[in-house]
Order: C-alpha cells, then sequence, then structure tokens
C-alpha cells in the first residue's frame, strides 16, 4: 500500500482523461443520451449506498465500493456484465478491501433482493435473479480490469483538515461532507484527486451557508480552474435532481440500456448441446493443425 497519494495507483492509473473516458463510453452513448447515462450511474450509485445502509457499513466502503462500479464502467459497457449484479459485487469486494469484515453470503443475497424488492421496485420488475456464486464470478472480472488497484483515497480526510485549518468544523463541515457524498454521483471521483473534490465541496458549502473563504482560498497552492470544473459538475447534478423523478422516468431509460448476453453461471454443468459444440470446435482445432 502506497504510503501517500501521489504514489499510489489511485493517482497513476486511475485518474483518467475525460476524453477517455467519453471514447470508452462510446458504445452505450450511441443508444443512451450522456443525461440517461448519468442517470444510470445515479441509480446503482444509490443502490450501492442503500445496500450498503442496510449491511451497516461505514460511509467510506460504501464510497469505495460506488468509485469500483464506476471504474468498471469507465472501461466496460454497461453490456459486459449486469449492473444489478455489479453493484452488490463492489460492496461485497469493498468491504473486505476497507476491512470492514466478512459479509455472510446468504446476508448479502438477502439484503440484495430486499432492497431491489421494497426500494428499488420502480427500477427491477421480478425476482432479483442473482446468487452469491454470480458475485464471485464477477468479481474475478472486477479485480482483473482493475489490475489489482484497490487502495481508494477519499476526499473525507481532506475535507476534515480543511475545515479544521478554517475553524469551521461546526457550520461548513456537515454540509459539504453531504456534498462529496453527491460527487460520487458524478464522474468527479474518477477525474479529480480527492483534495480538489474536498475543496469543491467546501466553497460550495461555504456559498450555502453565506461565510467568506476567498482570502483562504487564495493562499491555497492548487489549480483553482478545476475546482470551478468540479463545481459545476456539482451544479448541474442538483440542477437534473430538480427535475428528475426516478420513480417514473428510470424504467424507458433501462429499457434503452444496452443489456449483457444471458451466459451459464459456472456452477452450472453445461447440457449435451453445449458439449456437442465444444467437442466440434476441438475437433476442428485438432484437424487445422498440421
Amino acid at each position: 500500500m502506497a504510503g501517500n497519494f501521489w504514489a499510489s495507483s489511485h493517482y497513476q492509473q486511475w485518474l483518467v482523461d475525460r476524453q477517455d473516458l467519453y471514447r470508452e463510453r462510446a458504445h452505450d452513448l450511441k443508444v443512451l443520451s450522456e443525461e440517461d447515462y448519468q442517470k444510470i450511474m445515479m441509480l446503482f450509485s444509490n443502490v450501492i449506498q442503500t445496500l450498503g445502509e442496510q449491511l451497516k457499513f461505514r460511509q467510506q466502503v460504501i464510497a469505495t465500493a460506488t468509485i469500483y462500479f464506476k471504474r468498471f464502467y469507465a472501461r466496460n459497457s454497461l453490456k459486459c456484465i449486469d449492473p444489478w449484479l455489479m453493484a452488490p459485487t463492489c460492496a461485497f469486494l469493498a468491504s473486505k478491501v476497507e476491512e470492514y469484515g466478512v459479509i455472510s453470503n446468504s446476508r448479502l443475497i438477502t439484503t440484495c433482493q430486499n432492497i431491489v424488492k421494497n426500494k428499488f421496485g420502480h427500477a427491477f420488475n421480478g425476482e432479483y435473479p442473482y446468487r452469491i456464486q454470480h458475485v464471485f464470478e464477477a468479481e474475478f472480472y472486477l479485480l482483473e480490469m482493475m489490475d489489482c488497484c484497490l487502495i481508494m483515497y477519499h476526499p473525507y480526510r481532506p475535507l476534515t483538515k480543511f475545515c479544521a485549518d478554517l475553524n469551521a468544523e461546526a457550520d461548513l463541515l456537515p454540509i459539504a461532507w453531504r456534498m462529496v457524498n453527491d460527487c460520487l454521483r458524478t464522474d468527479a471521483p474518477l477525474l479529480y484527486p480527492p483534495y480538489l473534490i474536498a475543496l469543491s465541496c467546501l466553497h460550495l458549502a461555504s456559498i450555502v451557508k453565506q461565510k467568506d473563504i476567498k482570502t483562504w482560498c487564495a493562499e491555497l497552492a492548487v489549480d483553482m480552474d478545476k475546482v470551478m470544473e468540479i463545481t459545476r459538475m456539482m451544479v448541474n447534478l442538483y440542477d437534473l435532481w430538480k427535475t428528475y423523478d426516478e420513480k417514473k422516468d428510470i424504467q424507458a431509460i433501462l429499457a434503452r440500456m444496452p443489456k449483457p448476453s444471458p451466459s451459464r453461471p459456472p456452477s452450472e454443468a453445461p447440457n449435451l448441446q453445449d458439449s456437442q459444440q465444444q467437442q466440434q470446435q476441438q475437433q476442428q482445432l485438432l484437424s487445422s493443425v498440421p
């Protein structure tokens, strides 16, 4: 584990360029608008948040799981693995990385089934189909895609230090902390270092509380243009929330989402047709060898 952010895989491998991010999403954006794609990401961020709260996770575990989810789909299409499976997989992996403790396999799936049925019935019709063996399989794909870069740095610690330096723990910290949680619904964690996200949320909190921190900000050796970029992303998120009704709109958006092709879970034995196809392929390969 790297002792500081600048030497970590988070900084060196997982702060992506905006153009690269949109290039990887090109397949999905052929059938979805950018706004609809963001609404899908918001939905599954909410799923992870609710699942984590039901499992009594600390917020840092939930934040790690959410960014794992975003990392996977920053490099893969939505059709690669069903997001309804990837969401609990990310929560399962994050709980181990953040040393929350071992989660009972049955408890994870039962909790996921309950929240999908009771909290997200407007987005998912029918019974939740995935079991723990599906989570195990998806976890290997997630680990491989991230190249086992699992250590995550979050804005919570720099935010706490900034507020202590401002003597603003009482008035700005609670609001800015909630804004950091909201920021998980945007692309900011993939694009910017945690300390810039913390500064942006602190800036927004100071506007809400009408507290002047301009002099303090002027003394910082940071790129304020990037802070303003994050602030605009947050403002756009809040503007979207004013007009977006998830319960009414998300079904139509999910209907257009690229779907993964159904696959046989590893725990199931192949049927006769699968075996025959495998034998034919092996025979063709052998016959092609000189």
